[in-house]
């Protein structure tokens, strides 16, 4: 047994575990197998089954996972983002002042500037415009503003989410900033508290201010502090001087078209002002439109009608010759009344059908002549008896130029001059029957000559100013001298200063056309000087009276028979003279002036109601056509002026009462036997191209000559030939006899 068990064979087992009391041999297990058994395949399967289940399981639980551990840690950032906006809130606004001390501030102060009877002229301040209250402008403006700025307004606290998200949503896909959040009152807090810059800390101050201003006020109040304040463009701030601006009316009278193109000006006021770019404007108008029927606010035929409508045409810059008025009432305002510190009225003199009639009227003959005889602009001046400025015009359009050419550009006036010439000699005893010889004449270097070289011999001074004969003028100033004139006419209304020389008897010394025509005043009133103002009264929008002009106390400057006299002579220049054009049915007179190569073109007149000067000319100095003189367009523009301002008024006889004693006839020299328009023997022929034109050259001050007029009709006295130089007389002229006589 020994043996057999030492040589049998030992099996191979499967799956069996080894017995202790068998020796440890050969063994195989089920994977040895070349074939599984069927029972060790099926666990296997199950097995695998399961192990996948697992891995299903955990995948699930996997992605579950990363979504919530996502909104885990947005969450935690919220929390943290909320904690760290919350910490700039306290930081920025402790910065700023404490609430107690926040305060909605005061518009900007508007002065209104009204007619004579109550018409608007202009709104003048940092505004350009009064405030309107909501309930009074046009319904359709808040109801623009609303559809296309905040449509939410009403429903809101001071910040829009909603609108908030909307915007930041369109900048992402858009990648840029393309659209805003803030809200209306956002834009009111900024507008009224903060500077415009991009930060941060300023946004966080807007919408901290936005807050309180909902809790302190309403609704309607926000919205109409907010249209009375935000810009318009165009220098317009506020719903009623961008409707001024624009559409050259009232905010209580703007159409519903009008209406969606101011509330489309918001996005960029500059860029889409109509005036820079119409089509602009319009295509914002008509999103405004959709904006408004989209919400209800107008039905689908009003907005056809609207969309319909013609495009507004508004003009560059403010336009109408009445702002030349505002513009110099604002010069003055400060030195009646000190510093603006609240909304004003100002009561002016101007009537403003006749500022609009003159405007009308100066533009109409530039118009007409302006390129045929070289002439682009022109000013009016019209004053009353009490020195009320009743009309200004200061260009031929304010839009295109600011410059006021009737109170700031000093011309030469010419013969326009030459009443204070003949005024001078009138106090100094001559009348206007006195007698000169119109011939040429030297003072020193400098030969005056008369309008085409004509010359009429023996003359009246009366005669002599209707015809504007220059060399007369030229003796009389060398008679009572340069002082003497040049304080004639400041003492008449002239401000400007002149030069003490021979030729300001032509002219030469330039002068403003406002106080050229203030200083014929006294002409026209009886000899009083009243002091030339543009108002007559300011208050406050309660009613309380800061200033008002009551003309009392206007001195007298010349003596009342002195008045008659002038007034006679330059009757005469209307009548007979060079201002025939200009005469009407009222006793007028005035004077015709031309300067040096047409440069000016002058003509001041005035009746027993009206004073009035017009200017034609050119900025650059340039000269116009030599057959536009002072008797031409001014003479014009003048007459259909006055005929207008005339019109149902009593007519009223100039002051004075001077009769000549001669009947205007002059007679014989009893030396020649010379009387007017005979012919004057021995003297030199004019040469044929001089004229007033040409009238004034480099000249010196002249002393002058003695005078010993005894105001005779048949004296003549006249200054001798060459003063100043060597006498070149020929013997046997009538100079020489003249000349010889008066020594």
């Amino acid at each position: 047994m020994a043996n057999r068990g030492q040589g049998s064979r030992i099996e191979p087992t499967f799956d069996s575990p080894a017995r202790a009391s068998e020796p440890s041999g050969l063994a195989v297990g089920e994977e040895d197998r070349v074939v599984p058994s069927s029972r060790k395949t099926s666990a296997r399967k199950k097995s695998s089954k399961a192990r996948s289940g697992k891995s299903r399981r955990k995948a699930g639980r996997g992605i579950l996972g990363g979504v919530s551990r996502l909104f885990y840690w947005c969450f935690v950032l919220m929390i943290w983002g909320g904690i760290a906006a919350a910490g700039l809130v306290v930081y920025y606004g402790a910065r700023m002042p404490s609430v107690a001390e926040w305060a909605v501030p005061d518009r900007p102060p508007n002065i209104k500037i009204v007619s004579v009877d109550g018409k608007l002229i202009a709104n003048r301040g940092m505004t350009g415009g009064e405030a309107v209250g909501l309930k009074e402008m046009s319904p359709y403006i808040p109801e623009a503003v609303v559809a296309i700025e905040d449509r939410r307004f009403y429903s809101h606290f001071g910040i829009d989410p909603i609108g908030l998200a909307r915007a930041m949503a369109s900048n992402l896909v858009s990648g840029h900033v393309s659209q805003g959040g803030s809200t209306l009152t956002q834009q009111l807090a900024k507008n009224l508290f903060l500077k415009p810059e991009r930060t941060i800390e300023r946004k966080v101050q807007e919408v901290l201010l936005a807050l309180w201003l909902e809790h302190k006020h309403s609704k309607a109040q926000i919205l109409e502090m907010y249209l009375n304040r935000v810009y318009f463009g165009s220098g317009a701030y506020g719903v009623e001087a961008a409707s001024r601006r624009y559409f050259g009316k009232s905010a209580k009278d703007v159409t519903l078209p009008e209406a969606a193109l101011l509330a489309g000006l918001l996005k960029a006021p500059s860029k889409l002002s109509p005036a820079r770019d119409p089509a602009a404007a319009t295509e914002r108008a008509q999103l405004v439109l959709a904006a408004m029927r989209s919400e209800g606010m107008i039905t689908a035929k009003e907005l056809k009608v609207a969309m319909n409508a013609p495009a507004p045409r508004a003009a560059s810059y403010w336009t109408g010759s009445e702002n030349y008025v505002a513009d110099k009432i604002m010069e003055e305002l400060p030195g009646l009344i000190g510093e603006v510190r609240g909304d004003l009225i100002v009561d002016s003199t101007v009537d403003l059908d006749l500022q609009k009639l003159a405007e009308k009227s100066i533009r109409r003959l530039i118009d007409d002549n302006g390129k045929k005889l070289n002439v682009s602009q022109g000013a009016l001046v019209s004053i009353d008896n009490t020195g009320a400025v009743r009309a200004m015009v200061g260009g031929y359009d304010y839009a295109n130029s600011q410059f006021d050419r009737a109170s700031e550009a000093k011309r030469q006036p010419g013969s326009a001059f030459k009443p204070f010439v003949y005024l001078a000699a009138l106090e100094a005893g001559r009348t206007p029957d006195s007698i000169r010889n119109d011939a040429p004449v030297k003072i020193g270097k400098w030969t005056p000559d008369n309008y085409h070289g004509k010359y009429y011999g023996r003359v009246t001074l009366a005669t002599a100013l209707a015809k504007s004969l220059n060399s007369i003028a030229a003796q009389l100033v060398m008679e009572v001298g340069p002082e003497t004139v040049i304080e004639t006419a400041h003492r008449m209304g002239v401000e400007s200063d002149l030069q003490a020389n021979t030729s300001i008897a032509l002219g030469t010394s330039e002068v403003t056309p406002l106080e050229l025509t203030a200083a014929y005043v006294p002409f026209a009133n009886g000899g009083y000087k009243p002091e030339i103002h543009f108002i007559k009264r300011i208050t406050t929008t309660s009613g309380e009276v800061l200033y008002e002009n009551s003309h009392n106390n206007i001195p007298r400057v010349v003596r009342p028979e002195i008045i008659g006299m002038m007034n006679a002579m330059m009757r005469q220049t209307l009548e007979d003279g060079t201002a025939t054009k200009a005469a009407f049915n009222w006793p007028a007179a005035g004077k015709t002036g031309t300067s040096q190569k047409s440069r000016d073109a002058w003509f001041v007149g005035y009746t027993a109601n009206l004073t009035t000067g017009v200017w034609f000319g050119n900025d650059d100095g340039s000269p116009m056509k030599k057959n536009v003189t002072g008797g031409a367009m001014p003479a014009l523009a003048w007459h259909e002026f006055m005929v207008a301002a005339h019109k149902g008024v009593p007519v009223a006889q100039l002051p004075g009462g001077w009769t000549s004693t001669t009947g205007g006839v002059v007679p014989p020299d009893p030396l020649t036997g010379v009387g007017e328009d005979d012919p004057v023997a021995s003297l030199p022929d004019p040469p044929a191209d001089v004229g007033i034109s040409d009238h004034v050259q480099p000249v010196r001050s002249v002393a002058p000559a003695p005078v010993t007029d005894e105001t005779a009709s048949i004296d003549r006295p006249v200054p001798p030939a060459d003063v100043g130089g060597p006498r070149k007389t020929r013997k046997g002229s009538i100079l020489d006899v003249i000349f010889g006589n008066e020594r």
